[in-house]
């Protein structure tokens, strides 16, 4: 690979995304796409969460635009793998219908413009504008910044590293051995979730009294009982992981592909709060259930002494 001042990666991309037709421009092209499609479908028919249909899709069309290589095809398959398994999950859930834009909402739109998270939200045109702004154009920017380490891959091995970008790394296998592991956690904490609820569902049309965890809730269960979100901690660790790619294929812990990884753990940290506080509002013992139980980061203390209780 030649010297780090001539493989800066974001410099390599810009000049790509320069040339029509290259890859990098693709992806682009095809974020700006998704951008004008969500903002009119979603103003068209009042339903928000159509960034919401694309989210499991869009990082592994990126990544596949950008595999060139043996690095970028593996980045790819680990992408495609993530993204069949949270598609069919939301899909599950009733998240896609036909037509395509119609389909369950997520709760959380509804409660933002009803001005539960900002008054002025309220306003149809300042709503509008935050639809364009963030759940548009700043959520497929994310998502295409989480792929970044698969473009930021591509770029260096095409202008500045050896043909076919050298072969992989033990940095590439550690990271597809890492983002399998958390997507088998990711689905198994969705599967809980998805069988408590289903459940709950049918215990509350039967009438019957409901118990345990059924009468307060919640799960409070299985991986719901070492991190109160174990879906969402393992949907960020999945991208973390992924920028391993990036490393691999720069030499350098630290590159702009990060960024993706970084926001999106930033905006978890954001909606992760919200959620929580309308959970609190909802559930009478989930108060206690956050003194107990961390949101993301399992604590080893807690988990000790919360099974000594359970003894």
């Amino acid at each position: 690979m030649s010297d780090e001042s001539t493989c800066d990666v974001l410099s390599l991309a810009w000049s790509e995304a320069q040339l029509i037709g290259s890859p990098t421009w693709t992806v682009l092209a095809s974020c700006a796409v998704f951008v004008v499609l969500c903002f009119v479908v979603s103003e068209l028919t009042g339903n928000y969460s159509q960034v919401d249909k694309l989210w499991s899709i869009t990082p592994f069309i990126y990544s596949l635009q950008v595999a060139t290589d043996a690095r970028t095809r593996l980045a790819a398959a680990a992408a495609a793998v993530w993204s069949i398994r949270l598609t069919y999950n939301f899909y599950r859930r009733g998240g896609y219908q036909w037509p395509p834009w119609e389909g369950e909402e997520d709760y959380r739109w509804a409660l933002i413009r009803s001005g539960a998270f900002l008054s002025v939200l309220r306003k149809p045109h300042v709503y509008r504008v935050f639809n364009l702004t963030f759940i548009c154009v700043y959520q497929h920017a994310l998502l295409l910044l989480i792929a970044s380490p698969a473009v930021a891959a591509h770029v260096v091995s095409e202008r500045c590293g050896p043909p076919g970008g050298g072969g992989l790394v033990p940095l590439d296998y550690v990271a597809t051995a890492l983002i399998l592991f958390l997507i088998g956690i990711e689905g198994l904490a969705d599967q809980q979730q998805y069988d408590f609820q289903t459940e709950k569902r049918r215990r509350a049309l039967a009438g019957t009294k409901p118990t345990g965890d059924y009468a307060v809730g919640f799960c409070r269960t299985g991986l719901f009982a070492v991190v109160r979100k174990p879906n969402y901690a393992s949907e960020q660790a999945i991208w973390i992981a992924f920028y391993l790619y990036g490393v691999a294929a720069t030499g350098r812990w630290t590159n702009a592909s990060a960024t993706g990884w970084i926001l999106l753990v930033l905006l978890f940290q954001g909606s992760g709060k919200f959620t929580e506080n309308l959970s609190k509002e909802k559930y009478a013992g989930y108060a206690d259930y956050q003194q107990t139980v961390p949101l993301y980061v399992p604590n080893l203390f807690l988990l000790r002494r919360n099974k000594a209780k359970a003894v």
